[in-house]
């Protein structure tokens, strides 16, 4: 397709580039691109590739804007809390550029839809923040052999490369397991710097529009790294694995799988999840009880000192995760202890420690600081 007279007034300043022309924006009119999540990383992406002018985008994501997704997810205004991510993000994008076309997938993206979903675009951008959907995009992505432009943050650091099991690594050959579950935490758990997926999504975005261009030396088999503290960008070699089950020289995996079970996590997850098998549980309105009661307990808090500044349920004492084995002799066997931290993931691993070394009376709050604040005092605040 051609550019019309308002797309050359509009895309002047790319017209003007010897790199890009009239050719190689009708290649970017012409491309297609898949953005699954519409949160940190698809918002600047979502923005900065309709405004670049891609002619076709789809949006994966089935979430609700949350009031704390405004702090990183620019996409999105307060008066869009509690509004489907993806339709917001289609309106806004419409806002920016009316020639783009956006197909909506307000769903889960899971094995079974997956291949579908995927097949009719030309690039797939993960935007997720979760091992099940990233290993799932990759191997559906080898399978089609699609380009997997790739992201991640965490706190003040993040990553992006390009993993096409066609012409380099794929996500496996770097990591070829997932971590144990409730090892690396989430954003929700260990928080972001709002400013970072801006940083990490334009470099995704950036490597996107390279390859529908074919200029420049794309980030197949590099990986990018950047630490916003030092201000710092470094850059590590990939090898494609030989033996990788997916994209290697004798693929075990030749189709989509459990993800869910080969993580250990659920779909869509924010937060952290271990076993909670042999872990009592006690909800917010028990604990509440218990006090009025006044029943002889200690209440443990395993979150950090940062967060216990934000929040606390009253009597708590705080030992942060981290600390519990070192500290555990601060605390009696003997006694009826309730653990908690902001969701009851953390808490859940504090018990199993504590339980391996003889504690016996241990009850995990269900829900966690959130649900204190949401069953039994609303003037505790939310993070």
């Amino acid at each position: 397709m051609s550019l019309s007279q308002e797309e050359v007034l509009r895309y002047s300043r790319h017209l003007i580039m010897p790199e890009v022309g009239v050719e190689g924006q009708e290649k970017l009119k012409n491309a297609s691109i898949l953005l699954i999540g519409c949160g940190g990383l698809g918002s600047p992406l979502g923005l900065y590739l309709s405004a670049a002018g891609i002619g076709r985008l789809g949006l994966v994501d089935f979430d609700l804007i949350d009031f704390t997704n405004l702090q990183r997810q620019v996409m999105f205004g307060t008066q869009d809390v509690g509004r489907p991510k993806a339709e917001v993000a289609k309106e806004r994008i419409g806002q920016i550029n009316p020639n783009v076309q956006v197909t909506v997938y307000r769903e889960k993206f899971t094995a079974e839809n997956a291949m579908k979903i995927i097949k009719d675009y030309d690039i797939v951008i993960d935007g997720t923040d979760n091992f099940p959907t990233r290993y799932l995009v990759n191997d559906a992505c080898v399978f089609l052999k699609k380009p997997n432009v790739y992201g991640s943050i965490f706190r003040f650091e993040g990553q992006a490369t390009i993993f096409w099991g066609e012409k380099g690594p794929c996500y496996r050959c770097l990591y070829p397991e997932p971590p144990p579950p409730g090892m690396v935490p989430s954003c929700a758990e260990g928080g972001v710097l709002g400013i970072l997926p801006g940083i990490i999504g334009l470099l995704q975005a950036t490597e996107a529009i390279k390859l529908i261009l074919g200029k420049g030396d794309p980030m197949i088999g590099r990986l990018l790294l950047f630490n916003a503290l030092d201000m710092k960008f470094r850059e590590v070699k990939l090898q494609k694995d030989p033996e990788c089950p997916v994209c290697g020289k004798n693929p075990t995996i030749t189709q989509l799988i459990d993800y869910e079970q080969f993580c250990g996590i659920g779909l869509g997850q924010e937060e952290a999840t271990v076993s909670t098998a042999g872990i009592p549980e006690i909800t917010a309105q028990e604990l509440k009880a218990k006090m009025d009661r006044k029943d002889k307990f200690v209440l443990v808090d395993v979150r950090e000192p940062h967060e216990y500044q934000i929040a606390k349920i009253p009597g708590g004492r705080l030992i942060p995760l981290g600390e519990i084995t070192q500290r555990a002799h601060e605390l009696d066997t003997a006694d009826d202890i309730v653990v908690h931290c902001r969701s009851g993931a953390r808490s859940a691993k504090a018990i199993q420690a504590l339980q391996k070394m003889g504690f016996k009376r241990l009850h995990n709050l269900k829900g966690g600081i959130l649900a204190w604040s949401e069953d039994v005092d609303s003037t505790v605040l939310k993070y």
